[in-house]
């Protein structure tokens, strides 16, 4: 698209789809610029049409492809780009339309319905149209609100004089739970007493009727005539049938509830409220705990057409149908779905689960790929780093671990306080896997240096000391490697005064628990220094906005300050359950 020195329009035209093309590429998530330049194109020389020049009709379906392809769940711009392509070029064009739209939102009904009814209209062989039916079937046919897909089936083999057909449609309809189930048990019950029996029930069906029929006769010594027999078969068919229609009552009834509750049925943008996402929880809940493979599957894709944006239900679709015997390829299809399309890489949970999945699938390359790519735009997630680390240690060892930590440790694109956290990464696999302590101890006593400000760097270090095995003889060399510790950050550290205080606590709970007979005095002191008023302790003079040491506090900005007393955590350990009595929009976050 940005190859075009022109669009195809006036001046002002081209210049103002310029301007539009380099807002959504500033920020492709933002849909209302989207909305504009789709509008804009459409606008050009004044509405487009078949007789418009080739540059617009370029610039047009660049803008619509480019669009759908970032939002392909939107049924409404697949139905308008398909109407487009009519006008343009005709039907060809609009049918390669709407089949990469119903490929793109499988489960639409809205869209399924529209490209029945663009097929009715312009193909005059039915058997063309009954595939597109029968195939629209089996992705909308099961929707709570498929009824207007069904009634567009019907209204066809109606115009076909197919009365046969209509019977059978219908005896399909009535047993799926929708909303509208009533008035197509109506109709059946209606047909079926004049219809032919055989298009009714199938021939085993009916010689099961006719021998009851004609039993029930013999019981009471009666010879019934065939219009009699017809009759009673009949009757049973309808007896029959208002089982079914009992039975479809009852789940649509099991399902009214739920369905009665969701607001938005489609995708958009801006967030769903709590109450819908916790409708959508119980509703899948409830159609697990019913047990049918094929409606459970619908409804997570109807689910995942609205909460396409939350990775939750991502999460819990793969997770589903990891359970079930032999899906293998069905989970990697949910993966590939969420990563690639909808769920953004700075919230990379989802593209990890993806990762182990297809290291569990023996397809490591492939995991490694995965982390591979979240780097590529996340070059400071320590997460992916860690996880690629950990994969390369599973399949390779020890040291190949390492390698991937040297890898970032030493690339100019990651931050130092990213690295500060790796090289304490690489610190604990030398302690935990290699079973190295002193090596350990000297990864994080080499690297000081580097890493004197970040507060995950001491944390890690005083967790590591304080994990060391010890006994009566080893005590008071242990204590001293943590109080040398606690005093380097106090010399040599930049953090705040409040960062200090906290690490610092850490030495005052260990000469409390393991210190010796002269610990108070230590303790007492440290005590003194951390929280006395600002006329005996540096750290309290400095948190009131004096200096520490005679050193100005500012030194590192805000900016710098936050990255450097962040915290770094793992997707399972920022895990919550939903609340349930949440109000108001859900974040995506």
């Amino acid at each position: 698209m940005g190859d075009f020195s022109n669009y195809g329009g006036s001046d002002e035209e081209n210049a103002e789809i310029k301007r539009l093309n380099a807002e959504v590429d500033a920020d492709t998530d933002n849909f209302e610029n989207w909305e504009k330049l789709v509008r804009a194109c459409e606008g050009l020389e004044g509405g487009l049409n078949r007789n418009s020049s080739p540059q617009a009709l370029a610039t047009l379906r660049a803008t619509y492809d480019r669009f759908l392809l970032k939002f392909p769940l939107l049924f409404g711009y697949w139905k308008k780009y398909a109407d487009l392509e009519f006008n343009i070029s005709g039907p060809e064009s609009a049918e390669m339309v709407y089949e990469r739209g119903c490929a793109s939102i499988t489960n639409s009904v809205d869209l399924w319905t529209e490209y029945c009814s663009f097929k009715m209209e312009t193909t005059h062989t039915p058997h063309l149209v009954r595939e597109l039916f029968e195939r629209g079937a089996t992705h909308v046919g099961l929707d709570f609100l498929a009824h207007p897909f069904w009634d567009k089936y019907l209204e066809y083999e109606e115009r076909q004089e197919a009365q046969d057909k209509i019977v059978s449609i219908l005896n399909r309809v009535i047993r799926i739970p929708m909303h509208q189930y009533a008035r197509y048990f109506e109709r059946l019950r209606t047909l079926a007493q004049t219809r032919p029996l055989l298009e009714l029930v199938s021939a085993d069906a009916l010689a099961r009727y006719r021998g009851e029929v004609e039993a029930e006769s013999a019981t009471y010594g009666i010879q019934k005539s065939e219009p009699e027999i017809e009759r009673d078969i009949r009757a049973k068919i309808d007896a029959q049938l208002y089982t079914v229609f009992q039975q479809t009552q009852a789940e649509t009834t099991k399902r009214w509830t739920f369905e009665s509750e969701i607001k938005r049925p489609y995708f958009h943008v801006t967030e769903l409220e709590h109450a819908q996402l916790a409708n959508w929880r119980k509703y899948l809940d409830f159609e697990e705990s019913e047990g049918n493979f094929s409606r459970i599957v619908f409804l997570y894709e109807r689910c995942l057409v609205t909460c396409a944006l939350y990775d939750e239900f991502w999460f819990r679709y793969a997770r589903w149908m990891s359970a079930q015997e032999g899906k293998e390829e069905e989970v990697r299809n949910i993966y590939l779905r969420a990563t690639t399309l909808y769920v953004p890489v700075s919230r990379p949970g989802i593209r990890l689960q993806y990762a182990y999945f297809e290291e569990m699938s023996e397809r490591v390359d492939v995991a490694r790929d995965i982390h591979a790519a979240i780097l590529n735009k996340l070059p400071d997630c320590v997460e992916a780093i860690v996880s690629w680390a950990n994969l390369q240690r599973r399949q390779s060892g020890l040291d190949a671990a390492i390698e991937v930590y040297k890898a970032q440790i030493d690339s100019p694109t990651v931050d130092i306080f990213t690295k500060a956290a790796l090289v304490t990464e690489w610190a604990y696999l030398l302690w935990k896997v290699k079973g190295s302590s002193e090596e350990a101890r000297n990864c994080f006593s080499k690297n000081v240096q580097w890493y004197s400000d970040s507060r995950h760097f001491w944390q890690k270090w005083l967790e590591f000391e304080l994990g060391q095995p010890t006994n009566a003889e080893l005590e008071e060399q242990h204590g001293e490697r943590i109080k040398d510790i606690i005093q380097t950050i106090r010399s040599k550290s930049r953090l705040s005064p409040a960062v200090k205080q906290e690490l610092c606590q850490v030495y005052l709970n260990y000469l409390q628990d393991r210190g010796g007979k002269k610990a108070m005095k230590e303790f007492l002191a440290l005590d003194r220094e951390l929280y006395g008023p600002q006329s005996i302790s540096a750290i309290t003079k400095a948190k009131l906005g004096g200096k520490e040491n005679g050193v100005a506090m500012g030194e590192l900005d805000e900016t710098t300050r936050q990255k450097a007393e962040s915290r770094f955590y793992s997707f399972y350990q920022l895990h919550m359950d939903p609340d349930p009595n949440a109000q108001g929009p859900a974040s995506f976050n």
